[in-house]
């Protein structure tokens, strides 16, 4: 009897490597980017271009630092300084993109391993971390400039740096969807479908507009890059609870819409949500996670005491995600289960169409 040699595993390889899933994303997100330039300036570019290289630097000092192999080529993380810099207000000081660069690199990511092995999404864990050091910093928005608000945000610094920030600050969609559930009012009163969709609304630099978000999600999806299943999920559960837990309201609608193009649900269903180290694996778990999300980011939107429960709820997900790989694991290798009922029947079927030909 032959005997083979085999070589150690991997035996497939693929050309579809990390960087370029990376670069995919990089990709993705400059639609938001740009958007972002077109209704707040240059300043949020400026600020996303310091947000990235803290992330790079310290990336690469860590591992310097540690001795440990160079990682800063699988532009991981340029993308999570990508992501952070669009989840933070248009106008910060500039220390805000730098501390929440290093924290989600060395404590969120490379203390953790590396990448692969963070235990939630950096980008998320620094923007809540940012959150609870600089609240007012991060709770103070500015309205686009198409909305002629008097503020020189097209210059790089300028106006756009001795400003003050609290003269121009500019209500956001869910601060007005706030005050609707707690007096009972419309919560659609005063907004436009469009000037949202479009992103002509304060928040965050990278998650108003709608329309750029779904560019860069589509591409994803197209590349088959991330999951098409969390996303779908995670949005339909929401329309789902919101019609759930606002059906005595008179205004399900209203608060539907609302919540789907205001605040960072769109942006965090797309790009920090699919995370792959931080998503489960199997089907069922898959399930779980998508309308564990849509389920917490209405509870945190309508019972919680901050505007907006995206990051929130992407964070308890994300913790959660290893309790559901244990309990739900996706065993390779498995044959998929089979049909014995179909099974039976063709072998009927086969049986008695040989009996004809005898």
């Amino acid at each position: 009897m032959p005997k083979y040699i085999v070589s150690s595993s991997p035996h497939i390889s693929t050309t579809f490597t990390t960087r370029k899933m990376m670069l995919d994303v990089i990709i993705a997100l400059i639609p938001a980017t740009i958007a972002s330039v077109l209704l707040y300036g240059f300043y949020p570019l400026c600020m996303m271009i310091l947000c990235v290289g803290t992330c790079v630097f310290s990336e690469w000092l860590f591992n310097v630092i540690g001795k440990r192999f160079q990682s800063v080529g699988d532009l991981s993380a340029v993308v999570t300084g990508m992501i952070l810099s669009l989840n933070l207000p248009p106008v910060v000081p500039f220390y805000v993109p730098i501390v929440g660069g290093f924290f989600a690199i060395v404590i969120v990511k490379m203390l953790f391993g590396g990448i692969g092995k963070n235990f939630a999404n950096p980008a998320i864990t620094a923007r809540i971390f940012l959150l609870l050091c600089w609240t007012g910093v991060m709770t103070s928005f500015v309205s686009p400039i198409t909305l002629d608000n008097g503020a020189n945000l097209f210059s790089f610094f300028g106006h756009a740096v001795d400003i003050d920030i609290s003269a121009i600050t500019s209500a956001t969609p869910m601060a007005g969807v706030k005050s609707s559930i707690a007096n009972g009012s419309n919560p659609a009163a005063g907004l436009n479908a469009l000037d949202m969709f479009l992103g002509r609304i304060g928040g965050s630099a990278g998650e108003v507009s709608t329309l750029a978000i779904l560019i860069g999600g589509v591409y994803l999806l197209v590349r088959r890059v991330i999951d098409w299943r969390i996303p779908a999920l995670y949005i339909g559960s929401v329309v789902v609870f919101t019609a759930i837990f606002f059906a005595n309201t008179g205004y399900v609608g209203e608060y539907i819409w609302t919540y789907l193009l205001g605040g960072g649900l769109m942006f965090g269903a797309f790009f920090m949500a699919t995370d792959y180290a931080t998503s489960p694996k199997s089907c069922l778990a898959v399930v779980i996670y998508g309308v564990g999300l849509g389920f917490l980011t209405v509870i945190f939107r309508k019972f919680g005491t901050m505007n907006e429960g995206v990051s929130f709820a992407i964070l308890l997900m994300n913790i959660l995600t290893p309790l559901l790989d244990k309990i739900m694991p996706r065993v390779f290798g498995a044959p998929k289960k089979l049909n014995v009922a179909k099974l039976v029947k063709s072998k009927n079927k086969e049986a008695l169409e040989g009996g004809k030909n005898d």
